[in-house]
């Protein structure tokens, strides 16, 4: 049996202040460290005590801070993988959301979805960034860890779940799984058939009200 529970960082400052995220390097706010510790203890009630845990994290303050509140109770170092980092967005990244929206391009209903540009220098298209998660998926899949964690991003999550379910990249053009900052998303894979489940999407129950 595998399972990985895959976690998006909770508030972070650029969503208070209303800022590009992407790489923009932004820092947890109290309320999203209020919110790690509550991740941390949600986690710990689904693992088994003496099982042994492997927790990988996007390199990011937002998501670090976030795998160190794991990795404390469960008494593991992450290991940091800029892989797991949300979409980079360029010259964008840190500036007012609205200077995004000004110039961003939407991608064609039909045709090239994946290979899109999207208007801002610097910035990932869909193809590059599905291309580096789905790399650090097959990589962890490679450990023979049982139960796992990844703390990652909104946007991230999307190709996580993909790369899980064996959706080929080329398929991924229309791909988007939803889930809100400080959830968790569980996945599993059983013994017998080798059949892999999205568990649950986005789970905040544990962030109370």
């Amino acid at each position: 049996m595998r399972s990985i529970h895959v976690v998006t960082h909770p508030e972070a400052s650029h969503h208070v202040e209303d800022l590009v995220g992407g790489w923009h390097d932004s820092s947890l706010t109290p309320e999203g460290l209020r919110q790690a510790a509550a991740i941390a203890r949600a986690l710990r009630s689904e693992i088994p005590e003496d099982a042994r845990v492997e927790l990988f994290s996007s390199d990011l303050k937002r998501t670090r801070r976030t795998a160190e509140e794991i990795g404390a109770v469960f008494g593991v170092e992450p290991a940091l993988d800029r892989r797991w980092r949300e979409k980079s967005y360029g010259e964008a990244e840190g500036r007012p959301q609205e200077w995004l929206d000004r110039r961003f391009v939407p991608p064609p209903a039909t045709g090239d979805r994946m290979g899109h540009f999207e208007g801002v220098e610097g910035s990932e298209t869909r193809a590059e960034f599905a291309g580096r998660v789905y790399a650090a998926v097959d990589e962890i899949l490679r450990s023979p860890c049982e139960y796992q964690i990844v703390v990652a991003h909104g946007f991230t999550l999307t190709f996580v779940v993909a790369a899980w379910i064996g959706m080929p990249i080329e398929s991924l053009g229309y791909v988007n799984f939803r889930a809100p900052s400080g959830s968790i998303t569980h996945l599993r894979e059983d013994d017998f058939f080798h059949n892999r489940q999205l568990v649950r999407l986005g789970d905040t129950a544990h962030l109370g009200d």
